[in-house]
């Protein structure tokens, strides 16, 4: 078994769970992104939320000062920014289903998609590749922009993660790098337990792994009660491991985590006993590619 990097997601854009000290504000994200690292965490993966409410955001200014916040105390750990804002659409109702819903649609060009991206240049960021019903609306990524955004990353030399959600995004990832618009080494996650999605199940996760280029790194984790059997299972599959607040607040059923750090260490433990070996932040580079 090679080694394993685990990745931490720290706050996700899901409505916020009821829980004491889920974070929201730029330093406690930033905070709980430190603390992860320290816990064995190479890899950070990064939404930011409105400071005052907590509900999502796509603003320049959040993002920048949570990774500022990030990188004045930790240079190694690797950050993986989202770029999956911007792509919901609602209808405004079943009798006029071709108008959007103002209030709830959310949809971007590509460069509004990757503008933070550009910006601060980070190690990595994520191109989800779904169109699939999710919240009540449909998730949409065509290739008219999930090809430019890939497109631009590659110009731009970020890496990108490649998220599957369903049985058809392995169909599209390969047109995508048939046509040059994601790149041949670009690593993938499988998210198994969304409603509509791949289940989190041992069938699923093998599945998605034999879909993938043989020799991708992958990632596959589950939703809420099903993120620590699936993430033993990825490892077990010889991919590697995602933990965190945005997958779920608690360690085991009825026991809360504190902070997303209690998660990462529990990921640990469990790496360890399956006779994984964790891998550093460097170690962690060397196997994506990615520049010291």
């Amino acid at each position: 078994m090679s080694k394993t990097f685990i990745t931490c997601a720290i706050t996700g854009a899901s409505p916020m769970p009821k829980h004491p000290n889920f974070p929201f504000r730029p330093e406690h994200v930033a905070q709980e992104a430190l603390d992860a690292a320290e816990a064995g965490a190479s890899i950070i993966h990064v939404h930011v939320r409105n400071g005052e409410d907590g509900t999502p955001s796509q603003e320049m200014d959040d993002y920048r000062k949570v990774v500022s916040l990030i990188r004045e105390r930790n240079t190694d750990v690797i950050l993986n920014v989202t770029t999956g804002p911007g792509c919901m659409w609602f209808p405004k109702s079943a009798e006029e289903p071709a108008m959007p819903d103002l209030e709830k649609t959310l949809m971007f060009t590509a460069e509004r998609r990757i503008e933070h991206i550009l910006d601060l240049k980070p190690d990595m960021c994520t191109l989800d590749i779904c169109t699939m019903n999710l919240w009540g609306g449909i998730a949409m990524n065509l290739e008219m922009i999930v090809g430019k955004m890939g497109t631009m990353l590659q110009d731009a030399g970020v890496l990108t993660e490649i998220e599957c959600f369903e049985a058809g995004d392995f169909v599209f990832a390969d047109d995508l790098m048939a046509k040059g618009l994601i790149p041949k080494n670009a690593p993938f996650t499988f998210v198994l337990g969304t409603k509509y999605g791949l289940p989190a199940t041992p069938e699923a996760m093998m599945y998605s792994k034999n879909q993938i280029p043989r020799g991708a790194p992958f990632t596959g984790f589950g939703i809420s009660r099903h993120s620590f059997p699936m993430a033993a299972q990825s490892v077990l599959l010889g991919g590697h491991m995602r933990v965190g607040f945005e997958d779920t607040i608690y360690l085991r059923k009825g026991v809360l985590a504190q902070s997303n750090a209690d998660l990462v260490r529990q990921g640990v433990e469990i790496l360890e006993k399956i006779g994984g070996e964790l891998a550093t932040p460097g170690e962690t580079r060397q196997m994506l590619g990615l520049e010291q």
